[in-house]
């Protein structure tokens, strides 16, 4: 039976904590649903009605694009072990870019990584806890550290040549102003 909350209990951060996964999406009016897949302890909860994640360099950057057209996010939390549940953060969210004056105070949150475009600040407007009893049981092997030996290799020139490459518009062509405003 689904369960709705207006903020994080102490009960419920402590289940986000222990996640070594979670979900994000996001959706223009009009277009491609965005559901992306988030690990390497990005997530971070400032307070039971904010949290804020690093969102690392990837192929798309459909995110910071549907959060200008329209600000509704979801993050999804599942249990692959131990007790079943899911948990739903539902909101509103703005992405904090290096341009930003946040931004600085949110990168001491996280583990350095010169691949993060932003932060995104997730203003809870409801949670919901669901059962999650076919969510499958699954062992957690280990964090892939892939992403951080390419932006390593890569370097902050070839990380800022490939967000001009790939990351300023979405699949749909809608602006990321991952460089600023056009």
């Amino acid at each position: 039976m689904a369960k709705f909350y207006e903020q994080l209990s102490e009960e419920l951060q402590d289940f986000i904590s222990k996640q070594k996964i979670y979900f994000t999406a996001t959706a223009a009016e009009t277009g491609t649903i965005n559901l992306s897949p988030k690990g390497l302890d990005s997530l971070y909860i400032k307070n039971p009605k904010t949290v804020i994640w690093q969102n690392l360099t990837g192929s798309g950057n459909e995110t910071a694009a549907h959060l200008l057209l329209n600000n509704r996010m979801t993050v999804m939390f599942c249990s692959f072990e131990g007790k079943p549940l899911i948990l739903r953060l539902y909101g509103t969210a703005l992405a904090i870019h290096p341009r930003d004056e946040k931004f600085q105070e949110y990168r001491q949150l996280f583990k350095e990584n010169i691949g993060t475009r932003q932060f995104i600040e997730l203003s809870i407007n409801r949670v919901q806890t669901s059962c999650g009893f076919a969510v499958p049981l699954m062992d957690f092997r280990s964090e892939r550290d892939t992403l951080s030996k390419w932006t390593d290799a890569k370097g902050q020139e070839g990380i800022h040549a490939y967000w001009e490459q790939k990351n300023r518009t979405s699949i749909d062509g809608f602006d990321t102003e991952i460089f600023g405003p056009e």
